[in-house]
């Protein structure tokens, strides 16, 4: 069953680009943007990355913590976060729990071709732990206004 606004947000456990377990039991009380992307370092991936880490001063003066999820490794995280200088952490799922627990682990196509990938989406979860908003149709050049609209 796929999840809907008004569910409690599954918790997980993972490691972010330094290896240190992130728990989402550990933003109780605070308001969290969770974005699963494919891929680090792709044109849309790395424009939706740093769409959000321009506006993160707009997003916690909204009371949001930034927390980006993919399957790449720790390593191509740590590149990724270098590069662009992200200030927020990206959560390491090579087991797949996290995207697998969102909904977002699906069949995709591209050239005729069939494959597993991560859905580009994005989730606001309350002070709570429950959804208030999903974004399936990720704009990735104007991210944050999507967010901030949905506010």
């Amino acid at each position: 069953m796929a999840l809907q606004i008004g569910d409690k947000a599954p918790a997980f456990e993972q490691k972010n680009q330094q290896g240190e377990l992130i728990k989402l039991s550990d933003f109780l009380g605070k308001k969290v943007v969770l974005y699963f992307y494919p891929k680090d370092n792709t044109p849309g991936c790395t424009a939706q990355a740093c769409n959000l880490n321009e506006n993160l001063p707009r997003l916690q003066a909204a009371g949001y913590e930034v927390i980006g999820v993919s399957t790449d490794g720790m390593k191509a995280h740590v590149k990724f976060i270098e590069k662009y200088g992200l200030g927020f952490p990206l959560l390491s799922d090579e087991d797949h729990q996290v995207v697998e627990a969102y909904g977002v682990w699906v069949e995709k196509s591209m050239y005729g071709r069939t494959y597993m990938g991560i859905a580009r989406t994005t989730f606001l979860i309350d002070e709570a732990g429950i959804i208030s908003d999903i974004i399936q149709k990720v704009d990735t050049k104007n991210h944050t206004e999507q967010i901030i609209t949905s506010l």
